[in-house]
């Protein structure tokens, strides 16, 4: 098996002169035909965005115990004005400066449009059991206590959205109301009953009453028992009505169909529709914005009709698979992510994608910290990192303030929002991104190893025995392969190869100003202890196909939620203008899938180089 460095090519493209759409489709295929006659590779990647999604086309990481960390540090604000994105965009970083150079495939580099659309990646998360997380059922489970029954579904729309805000600025003492009055219009005992229960379940530590006023029935809320009762946790033995039954388990258990939003913003909707705290919620890792995920969320005692009901005013997520459970979530807990992904208006022969595909499969990708874990702008996280390694604080703080094109962004405002809120320097500097120095010199090293050794286990390399790692001696190296090799990212508690790669990370740190022998750090949250990270992935349940279609904008597979409101997927033509390559793969927790699509196109996967392909995303 032999590796391949990645060319240092030109790849600047003119702006279009039109919105996507479908009739440019063809001009951006002359447009791109010309790119890659004058690219001595082959090798390129064109980028678009259609408007009605907002797609664009972002690192994807299968990152659990990091994804949050890499958040805001991609958390640039691209709803703000396009040209000065596209002009910060020209001092971001490409794949070779953070030490992405190699790939291990041989075969000639292809172009393909990735995420033209935010349907065309869908991520599916497998569970620490190895099942795979689908939306394929809306039913809500029935208790075992058959004495036992959750507010209706009535309980839920018999209150005008009016209603709802003035009880929730009485709930939390928003204004100087003492009560808030609910007239009952066609009244009955039926009627009255329905609203006692909605305030009582919709807004806890509220108390009601019935008042005749004027002739007319009322519905009085109050606080009961002042601020105390805002805070007070609801429990089972709650005198309460519709207290928690003791036969159910105390977290409801969903599956979250997502599209285009993030985690955090899908949970803090669902909050604020149940008008609880975001920190009721748990799962096993955060998935991207711009693509299709299915997760397990996990909430306590909030019950499954509950959440059923949002299905019914929620946009762009569904709630089902429910069951109730003991335990919540813990982050990192899975075996990985399964993706499937759409790359249209292909170049590749059929051999090449033949070649690409298999090598995918039997060889794998090599391991990078793929370009969403240093940022994109012009202060590249690990200078920030390395510079807090060498005690270089004012070269931190520059970094930090000093005004430059792009560094108004991401992990900047974090760290800026969080001074601003709590004056507490320590809580400010967490927020800056430490361990991205790590990734850097990783990628680097990896490097470095492909380029001297190439793809076989040799001596002195390190291996895994359980979680110990230890050196590979002479007469071991026939029993282990590229795949079983590990390398470091430097720390105080980690190992280094024995050969010439070990004296590489040595001279990379010194070079640095940083002792690889003493990595402790005076800020205890800035001590790197190290780990240890696989150097080639191998992708599991690889399958791929090759389809032709007409109209870039229709869908290529059918999604869980497709599947379950009966949309049948479009007829394809069996000779259309343009080709696409379907492709699925699991991988492991802390992979990015982005390198996995790299190592198929043989593209460089950075923004700006997205960028200067092609920017009519941005307008």
């Amino acid at each position: 098996m032999e590796t391949v460095e990645m060319n240092s090519v030109s790849l600047k493209r003119p702006r279009s002169e039109d919105d996507v759409a479908n009739a440019d489709e063809i001009k951006r295929q002359k447009i791109l035909e010309k790119s890659q006659a004058g690219n001595d590779s082959g090798q390129s990647i064109e980028t678009v965005t259609e408007q009605p999604e907002d797609t664009k086309n972002e690192i994807i990481p299968n990152e659990e115990s990091e994804e949050q960390e890499e958040e805001e540090l991609e958390d640039s604000d691209d709803d703000g004005d396009p040209e000065s994105f596209a002009d910060m965009m020209k001092h971001g970083l490409t794949e070779s400066d953070v030490g992405i150079t190699k790939f291990v495939s041989s075969h000639k580099g292809f172009s393909g449009i990735l995420k033209e659309r935010y349907s065309d990646f869908v991520v599916h998360e497998i569970g620490k059991d190895g099942r795979v997380s689908h939306l394929d059922d809306f039913s809500v489970p029935v208790d075992d206590e058959v004495n036992f029954e959750d507010p209706s579904e009535e309980t839920f729309t018999v209150l005008s959205d009016e209603d709802k805000q003035r009880l929730e600025e009485l709930q939390l003492f928003k204004n100087k109301e003492t009560s808030v009055a609910i007239e009952v219009i066609e009244d009955s005992k039926e009627k009255r009953t329905v609203i006692h229960q909605a305030v009582k379940s919709l807004f806890p530590g509220l108390e009601t009453k019935t008042e005749d006023r004027d002739g007319k029935k009322y519905i009085i809320a109050y606080h009961a028992a002042g601020k105390k009762a805002l805070a007070k946790v609801r429990t089972a033995t709650d005198p309460r009505k519709h207290s928690w039954p003791k036969s159910r388990g105390s977290y409801c258990h969903f599956v979250l169909y997502k599209e285009n939003k993030d985690t955090m913003d899908a949970i803090n909707v669902l909050s604020k529709f149940l008008r609880v705290k975001p920190n009721i919620f748990s799962y096993m890792g955060t998935k991207d914005k711009r693509a299709i995920t299915v997760q397990e969320i996990a909430v306590l005692r909030i019950t499954a009709q509950r959440l059923a009901h949002l299905n019914k005013c929620l946009m762009n997520f569904k709630l089902g698979n429910f069951s109730y459970k003991n335990h919540p979530l813990k982050l990192g807990e899975l075996q990985g992510n399964h993706f499937t992904v759409v790359l249209r208006n292909i170049t590749g022969t059929d051999d090449q994608i033949e070649q690409a595909m298999h090598s995918l499969r039997e060889i794998g990708f090599i391991n990078y910290y793929g370009m969403q874990r240093f940022g994109t702008t012009a202060v590249p996280t690990y200078q920030i990192g390395r510079a807090i390694l060498q005690n270089n604080w004012n070269e931190v703080m520059d970094l930090i303030l000093k005004p430059r094109p792009g560094a108004e962004k991401g992990y900047l405002v974090k760290c800026r929002e969080e001074w601003a809120k709590t004056k507490d320097p320590a809580a400010a500097l967490k927020k800056l991104p430490v361990k991205s120095y790590q990734s850097y010199v990783w990628n680097n090293m990896v490097s470095k190893r492909i380029e001297e050794y190439g793809l076989r286990a040799v001596p002195g390399d390190l291996i895994l025995k359980g979680a110990t790692a230890v050196h590979l001696e002479e007469g071991d190296v026939g029993n282990y392969t590229i795949h079983d090799v590990v390398m470091p990212l430097p720390g105080f508690d980690v190992i280094y190869p024995k050969h010439k790669i070990g004296e590489a990370y040595k001279e990379m740190l010194v070079a640095d100003n940083l002792d690889i022998n003493n990595m402790r750090h005076k800020i205890r949250d800035y001590s790197l202890s190290g780990a240890y990270r696989k150097i080639i992935i191998r992708p599991q349940n690889v399958n791929w196909e090759v389809v032709a279609y007409d109209d870039p904008k229709i869908p290529l597979f059918t999604t869980d939620l497709d599947k379950l409101e009966g949309k049948p997927l479009p007829v394809l033509p069996t000779d259309g203008k343009f080709r696409a390559l379907k492709m699925e793969f699991s991988l492991p927790p802390s992979t990015y899938a982005t390198m996995a699509i790299r190592e198929v196109l043989k593209m460089d996967t950075s923004i700006k180089n997205q960028t200067q392909l092609n920017t009519t995303w941005l307008r």
